[in-house]
């Protein structure tokens, strides 16, 4: 058994590298006359929203000007001049921008509405009426009349989910472009001010010039400062601008058609399995600043499927959210993540809302269904929020849903037909309060999240937690004009439910706490509930014109447990992160940029057994040709895995080195190529090695292509197939741990293509064809705690035979040790995989705010007991595979003011 306690050289060494990134910093250049101001004038008369900027109201009002390069070359004057001016009355904010420059020169990508990374111009208008200097509504539009809008938090990270209801118009003239905004009070968020006292509000202009890769703001902002919002000017003169009664209702409706593959023999199939909802979602503003919204009989689908994959290891995959309800305003209830970290040993959210509305938890196997009709969701009875600021400083975010209790029919060999209860009635809340200090240099925030079942049925008592809850401060203190941070967050978990079920979660692949040589961790059988704690300390350097770095300190108990709510893979982990990087944003003749860094990870689990530690380099560039270059490396010595035999005793991770290389062509091109190389290899013979390539094409205006097709080849040496009792295996404690050699050949290609008619009405497509293979070869016998060995059944040891489609193991062949089986399990013989997901999505929003949806969604999939990758044979098999399709229309429609 290996032991390695952590060694206070690798503190020093942490210290030692922020120190000299301390002494090799340079300062920022203080801000130019501290704060730019703009004065916002009271509009007489009427605008008419058509871009030209030619009411007499705008000549009157006072021009912001005077922008300067953020980059390609920082605080340079603006080689084309803009101008920028503010009215407003007592509904709305009205902003014109006049950007000159030759109409020919201007690039105007059609898009639709939130597209991202197109190539167009774009003039971004950001107000912070909060004036915490930390968040910010950003409304976008390019000379297209596209329109973005984002929500900026914690001074620097963006939230593009963020939707607001606000109108802009643009035109192309002989001078340039120009943008006539009408932003509406009521999708600002802002309290009660005394009658007659301005308001004084933060704002940000600025405009990008593709042609160049040129962004220019008004008040000076550049990647070298620390911090976004907070480099904002101020907007004055609003005066007698009351906080609006918001009260925004949108009503929806779906129909849905889902034909899919079945036995028709099955009572439960139907052909054709048609449904119809109505529903709406209430957004009403407080007049302390915050928004409460609740759905009733809320529609909580996703128009975009989630990818496929094949999950081999022990943990869960992680799906990103897309249902428009938790992705608004997901910002707010982001915690236990170092803020300003930029290299750390992962991250664990105590909240993930794709748990709620989950699958049914219980599967219905151990029943011997002959048929089953088992809901695909939970249903999600209802749900609500209250987010948003009050005017003293407090960030206040609270979550309540209510999913119900679902059941499903099953009919067994008796022919009878029953039900069984799958998922109880769960309510899950979350509460998240921030409180901003020192003008938002300082923030001290808390969380608590609580999941509590109606456990009736012995079944479900004997499988779920009966509560999970978590409670939880963090803070983040910034100083020298916000160039250094200073954060971290302290957490503790409880769950609580039948004997049973705290046996397993003790057992999970999170913890396994009956590990049978961890003298840190023991089984209690008697326990109805597991208590744990998580924190972090990071110190980071933001800003700088060349030196920035963090080191980032990180504990997990073992007993920690969130994934009732939350996203958790391990626990039982200590670990010390570094990052340090040299930057140049200044362009010159042959680069416009580049950046070399360096980082280190170490960690250790609660008994000092060292389960990893990588060494990496890396850096980029993008050339004077507009050409972009990655590159990196790293290197991991061996080191302990307390995962690896999934409950078994430690073993050791061979020592490995891998690489990595990007290239991408001028983005500024109609047709744009990429590729990306990846190859590692570790001392047993294990390698991935894989080829990506993506093509981006835009044969016209309003139109893109992306294609991105990959190849990977892996090798590994230690895939888990099983762990079989046996008290003859004492060496390694009592178990005999089985894997095998498993060389895999994945090919996909996400293929997109977005067809803009207008701003409003758009048209896309996503398919993304998948095969995987697995080939298993080589079964094999873990054999010595701590070392990384294994004896190959039939050639080092026992024998191995198959029989009836299943493998026959004797471990010592005429020894006394008894004979097992395996390989009637998915992972646990050869295989391919088919699959092909897609969507067709048809938007348009035919009045602001209000949207109707045409969706097509099909999947095909398949797969045989063949571990032998053939693209010709299995590229035709996929399209011969029975698909099932849903169609779906959906229409929205918003009421508000």
């Amino acid at each position: 058994m290996h032991r390695t306690i952590p060694r206070p050289s690798l503190l020093l060494a942490a210290a030692a590298l922020l120190a000299a990134a301390a002494a090799s910093a340079q300062t920022p250049a203080a801000r130019a006359d501290s704060v730019r101001v703009l004065r916002a004038a009271r509009l007489t008369g009427e605008i008419r929203l058509d871009g030209r900027l030619d009411e007499a109201a705008w000549s009157a009002a006072e021009p912001a000007t005077g922008f300067t390069e953020s980059y390609p070359n920082p605080r340079a004057p603006a080689r084309n001049p803009t101008e920028a001016r503010v009215l407003y009355d007592d509904a709305a904010l009205y902003v014109g921008v006049r950007m000159y420059d030759h109409p020919d020169s201007i690039a105007a990508q059609l898009a639709r509405r939130d597209a991202a990374g197109i190539y167009s111009d774009w003039v971004h208008l950001m107000v912070d009426s909060y004036h915490d200097r930390r968040t910010a509504f950003r409304f976008s539009a390019n000379p297209r009349g596209v329109q973005r809008d984002v929500f900026h938090f914690d001074d620097g990270n963006e939230d593009p989910g963020w939707d607001a209801v606000w109108e802009v118009a643009t035109r192309v003239d002989s001078l340039g472009w120009t943008a006539e905004y009408r932003i509406p009070f009521s999708q600002l968020r802002f309290g009660p001010q005394a009658a007659g006292v301005e308001r004084v509000w933060g704002v940000g202009i600025q405009r990008d010039i593709a042609r160049r890769e040129e962004r220019t703001s008004w008040s000076p902002w550049t990647r070298e400062d620390g911090g976004f919002v907070s480099r904002f000017g101020e907007l004055r003169g609003l005066v007698g601008v009351r906080a609006p009664r918001r009260l925004e209702v949108q009503p929806y409706s779906v129909a849905r058609l889902t034909r899919a593959p079945g036995d028709r023999g099955n009572p439960f199939y139907a052909p054709n399995d048609a449904s119809a909802s109505l529903g709406a979602d209430v957004r009403y503003g407080l007049p302390s600043g915050l928004t409460l919204t609740a759905a009733v009989n809320p529609d909580f689908g996703q128009v975009e499927v989630d990818p496929a994959v094949v999950n081999l290891s022990a943990f869960e995959t992680f799906f990103e959210e897309r249902r428009p309800f938790f992705v608004e305003g997901s910002d707010i209830f982001r915690f236990g993540h170092p803020t300003a970290s930029y290299n750390n040993y992962g991250y664990t959210p105590p909240f993930y809302s794709r748990r709620i509305g989950r699958p049914p938890q219980r599967g219905l196997g151990a029943l011997g269904p002959v048929y089953s009709d088992i809901p695909a969701q939970t249903t999600i009875a209802a749900a609500a929020k209250l987010s948003g600021k009050t005017r003293g400083g407090w960030s206040v975010g609270v979550l309540d849903a209510l999913t119900a209790e679902e059941t499903a029919r099953w009919i067994g060999k008796d022919g009878r037909e029953q039900d069984a209860a799958v998922e109880p009635l769960t309510n899950y809340f979350v509460g998240r309060v921030r409180r901003d200090l020192r003008g938002g240099r300082t923030v001290l925030g808390g969380m608590a999240t609580a999941v509590n079942r109606r456990l009736g049925d012995p079944a479900l008592e004997g499988l779920l937690r009966r509560s999970a809850h978590l409670a939880g401060v963090d803070w983040e203190h910034s100083w020298g004009n916000r160039t250094w941070n200073l954060n971290g967050f302290v957490e503790g978990s409880r769950i609580a439910g039948e004997r049973g079920v705290i046996t397993a979660a003790q057992n999970s692949s999170a913890r396994y706490f009956g590990r049978p040589d961890a003298a840190h961790l023991s089984v209690d059988t008697t326990r109805t509930s597991l208590s744990g704690y998580a924190g972090a300390l990071a110190l980071a350097k933001t800003g700088g014109r060349h030196w920035i770095g963090s080191a980032t300190f990180q504990t997990t108990s073992p007993g920690y447990e969130v994934n009732d709510i939350g996203f958790q893979t391990r626990a039982d982990t200590r670990a010390l992160s570094t990052f340090l990087q040299y930057r140049e944003n200044q362009a010159g003749r042959r680069f416009r940029s580049y950046n070399l860094y360096g980082y280190t990870n170490h960690a250790w689990n609660f008994g000092g057994d060292r389960i990893f530690e990588g060494y990496n380099l890396g850096g980029g560039v993008q050339l004077a040709s507009f050409w972009g270059i990655n590159a990196g490396a790293g290197y991991n010595p061996e080191f302990q895995s307390d995962r690896l035999t999934r409950g078994g005793p430690l073993s050791a991770i061979a020592a490995q080195g891998y690489a990595s290389l990007g290239i991408r062509s001028d983005s500024r091109r109609r047709y744009i190529v990429g590729t990306n190389l990846f190859y590692r290899e570790d001392t047993s013979g294990e390698y991935d090695r894989s080829v990506g390539v993506s093509l981006e094409m835009r044969p016209s205006s309003n139109l893109l292509l992306r294609l991105e097709p990959s190849i990977t080849w892996e090798m590994d040496t230690d895939q888990f197939i099983r762990s079989v009792s046996d008290p003859l295996a004492t060496t390694t404690l009592g178990r005999r741990y089985v894997f095998a050699d498993l060389e895999r050949t994945t090919v996909a290609m996400n293929t997109r293509l977005n067809w803009t008619f207008t701003p409003r009405l758009s048209l896309q497509l996503f398919a993304q064809p998948f095969i995987t293979s697995a080939d298993f070869e080589r079964y094999k016998e873990f054999l010595e705690p701590g070392r990384y060995r294994f004896a190959v059944y039939g050639r080092d040891r026992g024998t191995i035979r198959e029989e009836d489609g299943r493998f026959v193991v004797d471990p010592d062949g005429t020894g006394p040790a008894a004979s097992f089986t395996f390989g009637n399990a998915f992972g646990q013989r050869d295989f391919v995989l088919r699959s092909l997901r897609g969507n067709a999505v048809l938007r348009w929003e035919y009045r602001p705010g209000s949207a109707l949806f045409l969706v097509w969604q099909q999947d095909r999939s398949g797969t045989e007991d063949s571990g032998r990758f053939d693209f010709g044979r299995d590229a035709g098999a996929l399209f011969r595979e029975s698909p099932s399709h849903v169609f779906l229309i959906k229409a929205t429609y918003w009421i508000g003011r």
